[in-house]
């Protein structure tokens, strides 16, 4: 199942989740608020160089390394 980023509709929470491809926006339910209708974000992957880098975060709150 892949991982998404969202955001809620009615509190603004952004958290990800793992979900079916069969699973409905409208079905995920806010970790924060419990309500459903979430929104789903459009991200950037996280891409690797094969260097160990401690700092490396993903998702769509994640800093970007691209300039």
């Amino acid at each position: 199942m892949p991982m998404y980023d969202y955001k809620c509709n009615s509190c603004g929470n952004k958290f990800d989740k793992l979900v079916s491809f069969s699973a409905s926006d409208k079905d995920i339910e806010c970790p924060k608020c419990n309500k459903n209708g979430s929104e789903k974000l459009l991200c950037a992957p996280n891409i690797s160089n094969g260097a160990s880098n401690s700092n490396m975060q993903s998702g769509c709150n994640a800093p970007s390394s691209f300039s």
